[in-house]
């Protein structure tokens, strides 16, 4: 489905990027910050003028990607438990995970260094948040089953849709459209909000 655009603007979010792309295409266990370095054109004390490490450059990229996250959950915890809270909940987490189909892409290729450096756990606890606010309390295990495959739908979209030949734009509508229905079944209409 592509990759997202490369930010523009400061040093800190260059070095992200390229560090990113680097980790991505080369492991992030098999890049060093020298090469990071090298492919900003900056100096190795330049880089570590923002990060130490290569860890405090994948820790700050998942808190740039969890901020909105966090924000979407806060939303969705203040509003009422309704069909459509639910529908916009899935809209905007898709939207939020356009903006990170890089970082997503990076997450599945480097599965052990996720785990090691523990933002895999952070990561679990927010997919759990946001199952939580699109289902209900009581709801029959075949619709908390829809509601957890909406948001693997979506993140498995992210990979397994790059490999379908179609257009991209298209390719993201119809995934937001199969997470939206799996979410409308789990939750139909008369059935009474918690």
């Amino acid at each position: 489905m592509g990759t997202a655009q490369p930010r523009r603007g400061n040093t800190r979010q260059r070095i992200q990027d390229v560090a990113l792309e680097l980790f991505s295409d080369h492991g992030y266990e098999k890049t060093s910050l020298r090469e990071i370095s090298e492919k900003l054109g900056v100096t190795k004390a330049a880089l570590y003028y923002h990060f130490k490490t290569k860890e405090d450059i994948v820790l700050s990229l998942f808190e740039d990607l969890g901020r909105p996250i966090d924000e979407l959950i806060a939303w969705g915890k203040e509003q009422p438990r309704t069909l459509e809270t639910k529908q916009e909940i899935v809209r905007r987490y898709h939207d939020s995970l356009r903006s990170g189909e890089d970082l997503f892409r990076f997450m599945q290729e480097n599965q052990a260094a996720v785990r090691d450096l523990t933002i895999g756990a952070r990561f679990k606890e927010r997919m759990f948040d946001l199952f939580d606010l699109l289902k209900e309390d009581d709801a029959e295990m075949v619709d908390q089953v829809r509601c957890l495959t909406a948001l693997f739908a979506m993140h498995a979209g992210l990979f397994a849709m790059q490999h379908v030949a179609g257009d991209p734009e298209e390719k993201r509508e119809a995934i937001l459209r199969v997470a939206t229905e799996l979410v409308t079944a789990a939750n139909p209409p008369g059935r009474r909000p918690a």
